[in-house]
C-alpha cells in the first residue's frame, strides 16, 4: 500500500484528477466538454468552474505539469505521474466515504458529497489511521474498489444490462454521482449486497426490469451500464 506524499497538488487539480479517473472507470471518453458537464454534479464548495474555457485552461496547465495528455481526438489521458496522483485522491475519497458512513453515521445520500470535503484533509498519517480503524476496507459504501487495498473483482461480475432474465444476482456496485438517483437507490435498498432477480430486459425499449424484495424497479440501459451485479 502506498501512502500519498505530503507534497500535494492543489485542490482543483486533485478534483480534476479524481473526475478523470472516475470517468475512465465508467468507460467514458474523457474530454474537456465531458469534464465540464461532470463538474456540474460536484458540490458547489469544490469551487470548480464548469465553463468549457475554464476547463480547457486547467487541462493545458495539467499538461504542462505532465499529469495528462490530450490526443488528436481531444481525449484526455492520464500520464504515469497523473495516474499515481489520481489513484491517491481516489483512494482518499473512497476512504472518506467509508469513514463518513461507517464511523460518522452519515446518511448514504450525503456520503459522496461529504467525502469531497474530507478527502483533501487526509494527511498520509491520518489516511493510515483511517484504514486501520475501518479494518482495511476494500470498497467504498457504493461497492467501488479502493485503490491500494486488497480488492479483487469477482470474475463472474457483470454490468446490469448484461444480466440474464430469470436469474438471481447480488448488487455489487452502484453509481453515486447523481444525488437524485442515489436517493432512489437508497429509498429502495438497491445497494451493494441486495438480492435481485432480472424479470425483463428490453434493448428495444431501452429498459431493464428487476425484482427487489416485493418491489419492481425499472432502469434505463444507460444507468444499468453503470451498475455491476454478481450471480448468486
Amino acid at each position: 500500500m502506498s501512502i500519498a506524499s505530503e507534497n500535494r497538488l492543489s485542490m482543483a487539480m486533485e478534483n480534476y484528477l479524481l473526475s478523470i479517473i472516475r470517468l475512465q472507470e465508467q468507460n467514458t471518453k474523457v474530454t474537456a466538454a465531458q469534464l465540464s458537464e461532470h463538474f456540474k454534479s460536484l458540490p458547489m464548495g469544490e469551487g470548480l468552474g464548469t465553463s468549457l474555457p475554464s476547463v480547457s485552461a486547467m487541462i493545458r496547465r495539467m499538461t504542462r505539469e505532465k499529469l495528462v495528455t490530450t490526443g488528436s481526438d481531444k481525449e484526455i489521458s492520464l500520464t504515469k505521474t497523473g495516474l499515481t496522483e489520481a489513484e491517491s485522491i481516489l483512494r482518499r475519497h473512497r476512504l472518506a466515504e467509508r469513514l463518513a458512513v461507517d464511523v460518522l453515521k452519515v446518511d448514504l445520500r450525503r456520503a459522496h458529497e461529504e467525502a469531497h470535503r474530507l478527502e483533501h484533509a487526509f494527511s498520509p498519517y491520518l489516511e493510515s489511521r483511517v484504514v486501520e480503524i475501518l479494518g482495511y476496507p476494500t470498497t467504498c459504501p457504493f461497492g467501488h474498489p479502493i485503490p491500494g487495498s486488497e480488492y479483487v473483482l469477482n470474475s463472474s461480475t457483470v454490468f446490469l444490462n448484461q444480466a440474464k432474465v430469470g436469474e438471481d444476482y447480488l448488487v455489487e456496485r452502484v453509481p453515486e454521482d447523481d444525488t437524485e438517483l442515489l436517493g432512489y437507490f437508497v429509498d429502495n435498498d438497491f445497494l451493494p449486497g441486495a438480492p435481485i432477480q432480472i424479470t425483463d430486459l428490453s434493448n428495444a425499449r431501452g429498459v431493464i426490469t428487476l425484482q427487489l424484495a416485493n418491489k419492481e424497479l425499472v432502469f434505463s440501459m444507460g444507468i444499468s451500464n453503470l451498475v455491476r451485479v454478481t450471480p448468486v
